[in-house]
């Protein structure tokens, strides 16, 4: 990959195999960059004059990568050990993993250079705030928070955020006075391109394997898990008065949910649900359960899933004794999710494990082709846009990023190979270069 310098028309003239990432799967051989902006491609990009000139040199670029749920602070403060990793479990971190303010501000710029090698310019960190403040770790609480916001004042992201504000516990119960408080108080006032705060996250239920999704069909046990929501006359009208209050004040509502009791009982919220237009669509986090009919009844009311075949992988064998075999067939219903035209994301849970999202799409392969798909372009290229296009959709940015298209920003991963090639693992395609806003954050040369 070389770069000469000339002109002064555009900052960056990049020439090569340049995948746009858009509806018509449009392949450009030129594009260029002013101001951080797309202003031109192909031949009117040729035509400009440019300082620097980027040729991909049998290279391919893509839009940059934006994993829609991956906790950000948690990453950083923990690398390089994972849950679901090689690292034994008596030396996973434990306790306070940050105590102060550079602690918090250091795990976050970890997390953010990590982030650019793997070719990731934005992602969403899923639930900073007060209901965190006596947290275990640290990395959740509003202290979180204003590192964020000191970090992004000055002026110091490689990375693009979408945050949302916690006010229960991370994978725990949440009261709805104190979740209607915060729903109440404003949010800080940010740069939306850069630290985007668009709603509230909510915990429904647990997951699967320990038995703790909501769920109608009892487990082996005769156990249904059930709601963590708190307050009112009870859980379930405490979850329903959550969304009720977070929907009539305009924002974006994202429910950890994966029991079918509790996908549903979020569908049915949703429907009568009244307010203002949300700044990003609502959207499902998991939903590991997920029928067909609960699937096509988010659709419906425009609201989509952010899901982890990763971890699906990882917790299949251990769901499987909990669920039966029959259930388990039926579970992490990703090619039904696709199909159905409702907004999918495939994200990471990170530091639940790797936030490298080409793994994390060589296992949608794995499940997809299981399902009898084909390992094919058009799949990859579904499966790609899942982790650009329909990311930034479900971050409300769509008009501005997710595609390499005339007028959005510049944010582009360099990758050794063209990745819609069929045939081989996504995690053998290599990650040469990182630009967020036309500007390098990470070279491999």
């Amino acid at each position: 990959m070389t770069t000469t310098a000339c002109g002064d028309d555009a900052d960056l003239l990049i020439r090569g195999r340049i995948l746009a990432g858009g509806a018509d799967d449009a392949v450009f051989s030129a594009l260029a960059v002013r101001d951080g902006r797309i202003v031109a491609v192909d031949a009117e990009a040729e035509a400009l004059p440019a300082r620097r000139t980027l040729e991909l040199d049998g290279r391919t670029a893509v839009a940059g990568i934006n994993d829609a749920h991956l906790h950000a602070a948690w990453l950083g403060a923990r690398w390089p050990h994972l849950f679901f990793s090689d690292t034994p479990a008596h030396e996973q971190p434990s306790g306070r993993l940050v105590s102060d303010r550079s602690e918090r501000r250091a795990a976050l710029r970890r997390a953010w250079r990590l982030l650019a090698e793997l070719g990731i310019t934005s992602y969403t960190e899923p639930g900073i705030g007060p209901g965190e403040d006596d947290g275990e770790t640290g990395c959740f609480g509003t202290d979180m928070l204003e590192a964020y916001l000191e970090l992004h004042r000055e002026r110091a992201q490689i990375s693009r955020v979408t945050l949302l504000r916690l006010f229960g516990t991370i994978d725990g119960e949440s009261d709805l006075a104190d979740v209607e408080r915060g729903i109440r108080s404003p949010a800080p006032e940010t740069d939306p391109d850069w630290l985007a705060i668009t709603g509230v996250k909510i915990f429904a239920d647990g997951i699967p394997p320990l038995a703790t999704a909501w769920v109608d069909e009892p487990y082996a046990d005769g156990s249904h898990g059930g709601l963590l929501t708190r307050g009112g006359d009870d859980p379930l009208s405490a979850f329903r008065r959550m969304i009720e209050l977070a929907a009539a004040a305009g924002q974006q509502i994202a429910v950890h949910a994966t029991g079918d009791r509790s996908i549903a009982e979020f569908a049915s919220a949703l429907e009568s649900a009244m307010g203002p237009t949300p700044p990003a669509p609502h959207y499902v986090v998991h939903g590991d359960l997920a029928t067909a009919d609960l699937i096509a009844r988010l659709r419906t009311v425009g609201a989509g899933f952010a899901v982890q075949p990763l971890i699906a992988a990882h917790t299949h064998d251990w769901a499987g004794a909990i669920l039966g075999a029959e259930r388990l067939a039926d579970a992490w219903p990703l090619a039904a999710m696709l199909d159905s035209g409702a907004l999918t994301t495939v994200t990471s849970d990170s530091p639940i494990a790797s936030p490298d999202w080409r793994v994390s799409l060589d296992a949608c392969l794995e499940q997809l082709t299981a399902a009898g798909a084909t390992d094919d372009r058009a799949t990859r290229r579904r499966l790609l846009r899942s982790m650009t296009a329909d990311a930034a959709r479900q971050d409300g940015a769509s008009a501005w990023k997710g595609t390499l298209e005339t007028g959005k920003v510049a944010d582009i991963t360099v990758l050794d190979e063209d990745p819609t090639d069929p045939g081989r693992p996504f995690a053998t395609i290599g990650v040469a270069r990182t630009i967020v806003d036309g500007r390098t954050v990470h070279s491999r040369d």
